[in-house]
């Protein structure tokens, strides 16, 4: 996996400057608006355009934003030497064309998951941002959250001891896509999530999956991910789940984390609980394990929306004041992940080595 950065403080402010980061839009449809909406409310960020091919989408865009410029024409936004930097917004399938362009261009960018639906063109665009000196983020929001950036603390100033295991859940009715299966669409979270969190090389992917109703693409599947040192990752991504279910569990020798986003109020527990190898020769007449049950806290954690969160980091990336979360780097660990796990799909769930 990609080396990771330290944490940033990311809940201060963003100041107004001189050197506002102006911004294009490319794709209104399911997320541009969100990302529309938090670069044009982010005092370091300035919405300067929507593009989007849906002339309906952009009557909705001039509602809400009636100062930025509208277009039907991508390749207007990319090649406006005003623009510092565009968020793509776009199908997957898109995402290389739109990138390489805007990077060629001297667009900085930040573009939604995953980076690219081929792991060679993930590379192609990070090689083409570092030759041409701009900064290429992916919009892997999670990491932005305030559950997940605490569990990054805990793991990091080694609370959990020694990290056993990542078991992620992400489930639901719908919604079906038409142009990825349920890991490229829902796996690319959980992916970020564990990449971002544990920084140690994957040594195989194993998935499994199926379809029904009729699809050509898998609306369920189960992917494992095991690495050198034992440590063990499990992702279950599902359309077809009676309820909504989004948890993801991180267990250590001495804490496990339990992080559920459907959670209103108590997103992240700790639970002080564990077990260990007996010591004395009269516990091991008893028992091999010694089970450990302590307190359950749950920590308060930042509230702020991640995607305002995101957009004022992505702005200070650009201007090269902190270094990227969401970098391009961790975006091209994702993708090779889940390449590998496309692969063992098709060969009826053999692992697949992951090689760096």
């Amino acid at each position: 996996m990609a080396p990771h950065s330290a944490l940033p403080v990311l809940d201060r402010p963003a100041e107004r400057t001189a050197d506002v980061v102006r911004v294009g839009v490319l794709g209104y449809g399911y997320w541009g608006p969100n990302l529309a909406r938090n670069i044009a409310n982010s005092p370091a960020t300035e919405l300067v355009a929507i593009a989007d091919l849906d002339t309906n989408r952009l009557v909705s865009a001039r509602r809400a934003h009636p100062v930025a410029r509208l277009t039907t024409e991508f390749e207007t936004v990319i090649s406006d030497p005003s623009i510092d930097a565009v968020a793509i917004a776009t199908p997957a399938a898109t995402h290389f064309a739109l990138a390489s362009r805007a990077i060629a261009n001297g667009k900085h960018v930040l573009i939604t998951k995953p980076l690219a639906t081929r792991l060679k063109d993930a590379v192609t665009l990070v090689d083409l941002a570092r030759k041409m000196d701009v900064k290429i983020l992916v919009d892997h929001t999670f990491l932005f959250t305030g559950a997940v950036r605490r569990m990054k603390q805990y793991i990091d100033e080694g609370e959990l001891g020694e990290l056993y295991y990542f078991d992620s859940t992400r489930i639901n009715l719908g919604i079906f896509q038409h142009d990825a299966n349920v890991i490229w669409d829902l796996a690319p979270h959980d992916l970020s999530i564990l990449t971002y969190l544990v920084d140690r090389p994957v040594r195989s992917v194993a998935a499994i999956g199926a379809r029904h109703l009729g699809q050509a693409m898998e609306n369920m599947a189960y992917v494992t991910l095991q690495f050198d040192d034992g440590f063990l990752a499990h992702i279950h991504v599902n359309w077809l789940a009676p309820a909504k279910v989004r948890q993801t569990i991180v267990g250590g020798s001495k804490k496990m984390l339990v992080f559920n986003d459907m959670e209103m109020s108590d997103k992240l527990r700790v639970y002080d609980s564990g077990a260990q190898l007996a010591e004395t020769a009269e516990d091991i007449r008893k028992t091999l394990v010694q089970y450990r049950t302590g307190d359950v806290l749950s920590p308060k954690i930042d509230k702020t929306e991640a995607l305002e969160l995101e957009i004022n980091h992505f702005a200070r990336v650009c201007r090269g004041e902190e270094s990227a979360i969401s970098s391009g780097e961790l975006g091209i660990s994702v993708v090779r992940l889940i390449e590998a796990a496309q692969k063992s799909l098709r060969g009826g769930g053999a692992p697949v080595g992951v090689s760096l």
